[in-house]
């Protein structure tokens, strides 16, 4: 029995920016000529999706542009549907709301099917504040772990930055996590009440800005100090 062939629509991964910066400030020119050439895109969010693809290839026409939504509140049962341009010989590109699709994103729903119904995957390069602010920050970067959100409640944080600490600590390995930006204060006094003095502490914020700020530190040093993190896109990141 013969191979199937795959598909001739391919499914490409199209990074987009961390923040408002000019498109190839941090993108390579391959990213502006891919979006020139595809018609069909899923994206997190229709409207700032469409604003991207103006910034970076102002003379496509808005009107030629098909937009398949994935987000929470998306049925998994639609998935497929998204993909038949591919089976038709469409490409289909993925744009995730910031970063890479795929990396702490929903994109990677899409890229399983893909895979499963033989659909050529491609990932562009482009920024991902997962792996830049591991780069910058000095730690382990044979072994790391990303772990989204922390819990909310404050007992059930409390003891995660602490599990986070221990599991740091014993298997050597760098713990990295975020917050919604106007708890980035909050988060940060509670891992230094949580922390001991000699565990490393990075805070990466507006990653590829202008106004950007990566700081590794001892949780003893940043009680020494208390930057202004507020409303900031930020990840944090801790070694024992």
């Amino acid at each position: 029995m013969e191979d199937k062939k795959p598909y001739s629509g391919k499914l490409f991964l199209i990074p987009t920016l961390l923040g408002e910066t000019e498109p190839l400030e941090v993108l390579p020119i391959s990213i502006k000529q891919v979006v020139e050439e595809l018609n069909h895109f899923i994206v997190e969010n229709e409207r700032s999706a469409r604003r991207f693809i103006k910034k970076l290839a102002p003379r496509k026409s808005q009107d030629s542009l098909n937009l398949y939504l994935l987000n929470k509140y998306t049925d998994i049962e639609a998935l497929p549907q998204y993909l038949e341009p591919c089976k038709n010989g469409h490409s289909v590109g993925i744009l995730s709301e910031a970063g890479c699709p795929g990396i702490a994103d929903p994109g990677a729903s899409v890229v399983k099917l893909a895979h499963e119904i033989d659909i050529t995957v491609i990932p562009l390069v482009g920024p991902s504040s997962i792996l830049l602010a591991l780069m910058a920050s000095g730690m382990n970067g044979q072994s790391f772990a990303f772990h989204g959100y922390l819990p909310i409640e404050p007992a059930a944080r409390k003891k995660k930055i602490r599990e986070l600490e221990r599991l740091s600590a014993e298997q050597n390995q760098t713990q990295l996590f975020i917050e919604t930006p106007f708890r980035n204060q909050k988060l940060l006094a509670e891992l230094l009440q949580s922390l001991r003095n000699h565990t490393r502490l990075c805070i990466a914020v507006d990653i590829t800005l202008k106004t950007e700020f990566i700081k590794t530190k001892t949780a003893g040093e940043w009680l020494k100090e208390n930057p202004d993190i507020n409303k900031r896109p930020a990840i944090f990141l801790i070694q024992g």
